[in-house]
C-alpha cells in the first residue's frame, strides 16, 4: 500500500516539474502576440464581424488581416473604450464553413490573432420541414386517425356497460 502510494506521488510530482518547466517555454515565443475578441465568434456569409484588441494601446491603430478568409485587409482603430482599438468586416458570400485565423498587426508592433468560425449559411424563405402548415393535409391518414379514435371510444363504451351489467346481476 505504501509502495502505490509513493509511486503515485512520485508520478503527480514528476509531471508537476516537468509541467513547471515547460510552460514558460510555451508563452516565450508568443511574447507579442495577443488575443483578439471576434464577435460573433461563429458567423455565416454576409455577416458583419467585429474585432477588437489591446494590443494596439491607448490611441493606437492596426490593420486587420482577414485574407485567409477572402476578406482581406481592414482598419483597426481607437474605440470609446480605453485602450481598445477595433474594426469591422464582411464574411463574404463565398466562403466556405470552416475555422478561420483572423490576425492583426498594430502599428506598435505587437500582433493580435482570434479564430472566426463560419457556418452554413441559414435557409431563408419556406423550409418543407414535414411538419406543421409547411406539409398539405393528407386525408387517407386523418380517416384512419380518426377510424381509431371511433374505434377506441366504441371499444371504450361497450366495456364499460359490459361491467355495469355483469355488477347488477
Amino acid at each position: 500500500m505504501r509502495t502505490t502510494a509513493r509511486l503515485l506521488t512520485g508520478t503527480a510530482l514528476t509531471v508537476v516539474a516537468l509541467g513547471a518547466f515547460a510552460a514558460p517555454g510555451a508563452y516565450a515565443n508568443n511574447e507579442k502576440s495577443e488575443s483578439l475578441e471576434i464577435f460573433p465568434s461563429s458567423a455565416s456569409p454576409g455577416t458583419t464581424v467585429t474585432v477588437n484588441t489591446l494590443a494596439c494601446g491607448k490611441h493606437g491603430h492596426g490593420v486587420g488581416d482577414a485574407n485567409s478568409l477572402g476578406a482581406g485587409e481592414f482598419q483597426l482603430n481607437p474605440s470609446t473604450h480605453k485602450e481598445v482599438v477595433v474594426g469591422q468586416f464582411t464574411v463574404p458570400h463565398h466562403a466556405k464553413p470552416g475555422s478561420y485565423w483572423i490576425s492583426v498587426a498594430c502599428d506598435n508592433g505587437r500582433t493580435a490573432r482570434g479564430d472566426l468560425i463560419v457556418k452554413h449559411r441559414s435557409p431563408s424563405g419556406h423550409v418543407q420541414t414535414g411538419v406543421g402548415g409547411s406539409v398539405g393535409p393528407d386525408t387517407a391518414q386523418i380517416t384512419a386517425g380518426a377510424a381509431v379514435l371511433a374505434a377506441a371510444a366504441v371499444g371504450g363504451v361497450w366495456l364499460l356497460r359490459r361491467r355495469a351489467s355483469g355488477a347488477q346481476g
